[in-house]
């Protein structure tokens, strides 16, 4: 411990100079040789990989890929131009992760309860306060992102624009409610039409349910097994990660030059700062109007939501965020139901993240919106947003599919992904932490909430 202390602050020392000395030699006219310079910048950056060495964390790692793909993207773009092929492929992991995690989790939550009529009755106001919280998350993303305009004033080199798009049909409501529905499961999988996915799990789920306990069984331990074996599936892909995001950064800033990070942490800071503002404005307000303790509240969720941070990934905190959740005094049935539901129906910080992205790649492409064209977005992006599943950077599939549905090119997406285990660090936690709250409503509504073991919370017990 103290030797990686000893590291972290050896890099902060060393990033610190020569960002100083970089700025002295820029503004000052010093004009020192690129031979000295070079080895100056890969001076912290191999501080730092000596710390994600003794650090052994996939989230150090993710950080030191960041920094170690914008040099590279600097001094060798002729190489880094070639490197897009990396992240394409993480992408591709990514999406065969969804309809098997979706399943599994989903079926395994609703088939795992007797009272199909308390289901049925949690199951319709979850929902509603799902869309209700979810919709001011995404307009919330929409007014932050307009107000910033990040993504304009990029100069995108001419080669990054050409390319052949693919061809968009619009589409009415008639035709939006109608793709919520499948037709054919095995071709909804291959398509990757997540909400198609979510709607047959559930129905599935459902129907699990109410069979006899010797149809039942067999069939929940398959889904419970499959959710195991697909959370292990996920923490595989998730090593692929630091290649991934080294690869996108490296090739962003070859292609476009460190300009292009202005814009990006333009993006990142818009993130942040809106996902603030909406435990502040939403959250918070909800807390008080149903009389919860908040600090013990904040307690019972700093702990999973600090793991979701951390890793990236909302299914790391899930045992401890039920865990707690109980203690806090939420009933255990509804914690098992409403948890697993929200990872399809609930995720605030990606739905308002899906918003701010969709209006950056616009802006990034040079193309304007109008407002009513934004609404119609959201609106889509209310119906596709669902099927996330709290995946790690799933939203960028859905985020692709957007682009397609509204005519965007898709090369802005790649970009965000330099920076994108910033961003789904904050949202991931935003997601937890929303779906821990949105456990007090429905047991707070269901008149099952135990105000009093939220009062006197006692996380070290064991139950």
């Amino acid at each position: 411990m103290p030797s990686q202390r000893r590291l972290l602050l050896g890099f902060l020392i060393s990033f610190t100079f020569v960002i100083l000395f970089l700025l002295i030699n820029h503004y000052t006219g010093l004009n020192a040789p690129e031979a000295l310079l070079i080895p100056l910048r890969w001076l912290p950056i191999a501080i730092f990989m000596l710390y994600a060495v003794k650090k052994k964390s996939l989230t150090t790692w993710i950080f030191f890929s960041m920094l170690a793909g914008v040099e590279f993207g600097y001094d060798l773009p002729v190489v880094a131009k070639e490197m897009n092929l990396v992240s394409q492929i993480f992408i591709h992991l990514v999406k065969t992760i969804i309809a098997p995690l979706l399943f599994g989790t989903l079926v395994t939550g609703i088939a795992g309860h007797a009272d199909l009529k308390q289901v049925g009755r949690m199951g319709w106001k979850s929902l509603l306060y799902f869309e209700i919280v979810s919709t001011i998350a995404l307009f919330i993303g929409l007014l932050a992102i307009n107000i910033s305009g990040a993504g304009h004033g990029v100069i995108v080199p001419a080669a990054m624009t050409q390319g052949t798009l693919p061809e968009v049909h619009s589409q009415g409501w008639r035709d939006i409610v109608l793709h919520v529905f499948p037709e054919n499961i095995a071709k909804s999988i291959a398509e990757g039409q997540v909400l198609q996915i979510v709607v047959f799990s559930i129905l599935f789920g459902i129907a699990v349910a109410m069979v006899k306990e010797q149809y039942r069984a067999p069939m929940l331990r398959f889904t419970g097994s499959l959710t195991a074996v697909m959370f292990k599936f996920t923490n595989m892909i998730m090593l692929f990660a630091p290649f991934a995001v080294f690869s996108a950064i490296a090739y962003s800033v070859g292609h476009m030059g460190l300009e292009v990070l202005l814009n990006l942490f333009q993006l990142l800071a818009t993130l942040y700062v809106s996902l603030i503002a909406l435990m502040i404005l939403v959250f918070l307000p909800i807390l008080v109007f149903l009389k919860i303790p908040i600090r013990n509240f904040i307690r019972a969720v700093s702990e999973p939501a600090t793991i979701a941070f951390a890793t990236t990934s909302s299914e790391s905190a899930l045992p401890r965020a039920i865990e707690n959740m109980e203690k806090f005094g939420v009933p255990g049935k509804i914690v098992a139901f409403v948890i697993p539901t929200g990872y399809s129906f609930n995720l605030d910080g990606t739905t308002l993240y899906l918003a701010m992205a969709s209006i950056f790649v616009a802006n990034m492409a040079g193309v304007h919106l109008s407002f009513e064209t934004q609404i119609i977005m959201m609106v889509t992006l209310m119906l596709t947003s669902k099927g996330v599943a709290g995946v790690p950077r799933a939203s960028l599939v859905i985020l692709l599919g957007t682009a397609a549905s509204f005519g965007l090119p898709t090369w802005p997406i790649f970009i965000i992904l330099g920076i994108d285990e910033l961003m789904d660090m904050a949202r991931t936690a935003t997601n937890v932490i929303g779906n821990c709250l949105a456990t007090v409503v429905i047991a707070r509504w269901e008149g099952e909430f135990n105000l009093e073991k939220a009062k006197n919370l006692d996380l070290e017990s064991e139950e």
